[in-house]
């Protein structure tokens, strides 16, 4: 249930957070820039902060809270362990070795040399 809802606020915040950062007006976007007139407030101080930059910082906000319960959640989502509850499996008991052979190969010996015609 709590993760089902705060799923549901994460994309709300999420989308009007997008939507809001698309409507704020960009530096520089004033008429003065854009023809190359001199304007003091340009690279000057900006003011007060306005109306969606207030919103803009308050939904980046909600968002990282949000996203961080939701990892919080998805971490501790499963904490039992269907293996833990199994017992440990034993090894089985080694074989013994193959008994050796009575008698090792031997080597074959060298072929005589041919014997010299007189």
């Amino acid at each position: 249930m709590l993760h089902a809802l705060l799923i549901t606020v994460h994309v709300i915040v999420c989308i009007g957070l997008i939507g809001v950062v698309l409507l704020q007006q960009g530096k520089g976007a004033e008429m003065g820039a854009a023809f190359g007139g001199s304007s003091q407030t340009l690279f000057g101080s900006t003011g007060a902060t306005t109306f969606l930059g207030k919103m803009t910082a308050a939904a980046a906000a909600i968002f990282m809270i949000t996203s961080l319960g939701l990892t919080y959640l998805a971490a501790n989502r499963y904490k039992s362990s269907v293996v833990s509850d199994t017992p440990a499996a034993t090894a089985p008991a080694p074989e013994a070795p193959a008994a050796p052979a009575a008698e090792p190969a031997q080597p074959a010996p060298p072929p005589e040399p041919p014997a010299k015609a007189e």
